[in-house]
């Protein structure tokens, strides 16, 4: 076959500069990076990240549906906030912690911990990253959660939350200890998701350093 043809007999995409859809994609990232870094998610408007990308404010919802998405995205998180909470909420309240221990172990598998390196290391390397995913499983990932079920206290519920969660990816799939690294889903839902549930709409006893 000519290499003037894709394996479909179609032409080949041509290399050089951008397209000007892709072009906006990618300013609104770098300026969604900088605000977030340096306002914080609350202080970064979509007004002033379209305006530091020099496209209109429309451009933020037409490509990524709003500031939520433009903030996973501009973290390169390999998962959608919104996928995880239509997924968890329905259902019984008293078995939220295994719904969500479920849903991670599934995105965990189905995107390889590759993603969930990299993210660890880009946080720790540089504190800008770690204020930003900080607000983002507190604020897009958590509180959502934590606010639809949690009868009080919900900073530290969503912070104990957080804790598990990451720890979890953190022994399976980073250090890889056994026997969790390879133990089966049922396995790891069976054993964790009750600490959740605690975490969730459980008694936490006192988290007052002083006592």
């Amino acid at each position: 076959m000519s290499s003037a043809t894709g394996p479909d007999g179609s032409a080949p995409r041509r290399r050089g500069r951008r397209g000007t859809g892709e072009d906006t994609k990618a300013q609104l990232l770098v300026a969604a990076r900088a605000e977030f870094s340096a306002h914080g998610y609350d202080g970064a408007t979509v007004r002033r990240i379209a305006e530091r990308a020099g496209v209109d404010a429309a451009m933020v919802n037409h490509w990524f549906g709003g500031k939520d998405s433009l903030f996973t995205a501009s973290l390169q998180v390999p998962v959608d906030p919104a996928m995880i909470r239509e997924k968890v909420l329905p259902g019984d309240p008293e078995r939220l912690g295994e719904r969500i221990v479920r849903m991670f172990l599934w995105i965990w598998d189905e995107s390889g911990p590759d993603p969930f390196v990299a993210l660890l290391r880009s946080v720790a390397a540089y504190p800008p990253a770690a204020r930003m995913m900080r607000e983002f499983v507190g604020r897009v990932v958590i509180a959502p959660v934590v606010g639809a079920v949690s009868p009080d206290r919900h900073a530290e519920r969503g912070a104990l939350l957080a804790s598990q969660i990451v720890g979890l990816g953190m022994v399976r799939y980073v250090v890889q200890l056994e026997p969790l690294a390879t133990a089966g889903h049922d396995d790891v839902v069976a054993a964790i998701a009750p600490t959740l549930q605690r975490y969730l709409t459980g008694d936490l006893g006192s988290m007052n350093p002083d006592s």
